[in-house]
């Protein structure tokens, strides 16, 4: 009998730990601590919306998820700090309209979000709402745009950041209704509330859950949502687009996404395991109480809803002359 030379059976034998080592790397869950990486600081909506998903999302692998926020330059330090992770499927990200399809156009951000970012489920999507304090005197949108028209470069409006959606919807209504507001950007969303009680500015588009407290007590006045269809949890405000300004669309939405590198097997069963949090009766029911519509997609469905909103904002920032601030 012959005896094949040891080389051959170490190599034969160096094949197998390779497969072994490849079939384990892809191992689904990863056999680590899952991470799920928001933009923001604890206490908004995005923040609200991973807690929800992500406890649900780890009973149902049998793993946990912990929300990680990490908070700066408007979300796209989160986003980078994905680009760059693991791509064994242990980091996810809650990615958000600015720094997904708004920051690109406006200044260089460090990772391509098309390319460095790979789509795994649409999140959850709601509508914002312009809001003014009692001491601007406007109680409709029409009497708001009067009164921005008669004091040209005098009324402002605050955003969560430059690029944020709470800024690129204060533009869109400058370009559409012909004003000049003077955006006045925050480092987030609750600084900018609290300086619109103050009365320091005169106008927010704010997420409803977090205005909707002001708005109960009469502190904030509301003029008009986001959307083209009114909201389910603010039924007596019209859109902007009613108040008129026909296909006026601002939404603002979260969106899951993983490393470009993350393998294709990988992202699809993420994909899966998403959805099916998403589509969840108790979690969807629990999102629409906050305001928030759940938004489950095929990865393919995300890639093209957001090619279409990067498209919608470039040419709104084009059109206006914006730079990053």
């Amino acid at each position: 009998m012959r005896f094949r030379p040891f080389s051959c059976f170490a190599s034969a034998a160096l094949s197998i730990g390779l497969l072994a080592s490849s079939v384990q790397a892809q191992t689904f869950p990863p056999q680590k601590s899952i991470s799920l990486v928001v933009g923001f600081a604890a206490g908004g909506a995005a923040d609200a919306a991973a807690r929800m998903i992500a406890k649900k999302l780890g009973d149902n692998i049998g793993q946990t998820v912990v929300v990680q926020n990490k908070a700066g330059a408007g979300g796209i330090l989160a986003h980078q700090q994905v680009a760059n992770a693991d791509n064994d499927g242990s980091v996810l990200l809650l990615g958000s309209v600015g720094p997904m399809t708004i920051s690109p156009h406006l200044m260089k951000v460090p990772y391509d979000p098309f390319k460095d970012l790979a789509p795994l489920s649409g999140g959850v999507h709601f509508p914002n709402v312009l809001v003014v304090h009692k001491g601007i005197g406007a109680k409709t949108l029409s009497e708001f745009i009067e009164l921005a028209k008669s004091e040209p470069g005098l009324i402002d409006f605050a955003s969560s950041g430059s690029g944020s959606a709470s800024h690129l919807a204060g533009e869109l209504l400058n370009q559409r209704a012909g004003v000049e507001m003077v955006h006045v950007p925050y480092r987030g969303g609750g600084q900018a509330l609290q300086d619109l009680i103050g009365e320091r500015v005169a106008s927010y588009f704010a997420a409803p859950p977090t205005a909707a407290p002001h708005i109960k007590v009469g502190t904030l006045i509301p003029l008009a949502t986001t959307g083209l269809e009114r909201s389910a949890d603010m039924p007596t405000i019209p859109t902007v687009a009613e108040a008129g300004y026909p296909g006026f669309i601002a939404l603002n939405w979260y969106a899951f996404l993983g490393p470009g590198t993350m393998p294709e097997d990988i992202q699809e069963r993420w994909n899966q395991e998403l959805v099916k949090v998403l589509n969840d009766p108790e979690i969807r029911q629990s999102l629409l109480d906050y305001g928030l519509t759940p938004q489950p997609t095929s990865r393919a469905e995300l890639t093209q809803f957001m090619e279409q909103k990067s498209a919608q904002w470039r040419k709104t920032i084009q059109e206006r002359g914006l730079k990053g601030e």
